[in-house]
């Protein structure tokens, strides 16, 4: 059913290098969020999390005399259209189907406007549910990018986002 699951992208070297650097705990809550949006929102969940688990992954770390400056990064942030190509060369090595990563790159691009001069987009149903997933995260400061988590946490919850993604897309084929 699925090409690639949450395991595979989340226990990646590129995955792990880039997902410590914007916050594992950070972009696993996020995924977790997705799961339940985008059952709500009748997007499929696959999708949904691997966009979600992703969509920081293109953050770079903004330092100004030794310390974390947030209002630099906020100034200069283009994190979004960064982490969308990592997102899809990540996806198409791991031997996602293409249109696929195509769809969770592009919700990676479009999960935050703060890029944008205008910062205003219209987007599918796909990127609004990571887009809300990431807001039910977000604290101030950017200090939901420092929550801490464990491997085996980490990993441990990764594997119950599968095993859920996997029930209900089995539970959508029975229906059917």
């Amino acid at each position: 059913m699925r090409k690639v699951t949450l395991e595979q992208i989340f226990t990646h070297p590129i995955a792990q290098k880039y997902l410590g650097r914007s916050g594992q705990a950070h972009a696993i809550a996020v995924a977790e969020y997705a799961l339940a949006i985008s059952e709500k929102k009748q997007v499929d969940p696959d999708l949904a999390v691997k966009a979600a688990l992703l969509h920081d992954i293109g953050h770079y770390e903004w330092y100004r005399d030794g310390k974390w400056d947030y209002d630099l990064y906020r100034q200069n942030d283009i994190h979004a259209i960064k982490g969308a190509a990592r997102a899809h060369k990540l996806l198409i090595r791991l031997g996602e189907n293409p249109q696929a990563a195509k769809e969770i790159s592009l919700a990676v691009l479009l999960h935050t406007d703060s890029y944008l001069p205008e910062q205003n987009l219209k987007r599918d149903p796909l990127q609004q549910v990571v887009a809300e997933a990431d807001t039910a995260d977000e604290e101030t400061g950017g200090a939901h990018h420092y929550k801490t988590i464990s491997e085996q946490e980490a990993l441990k919850r990764i594997l119950a986002l599968d095993n859920s993604i996997e029930k209900r897309m089995i539970s959508k084929v029975q229906t059917s």
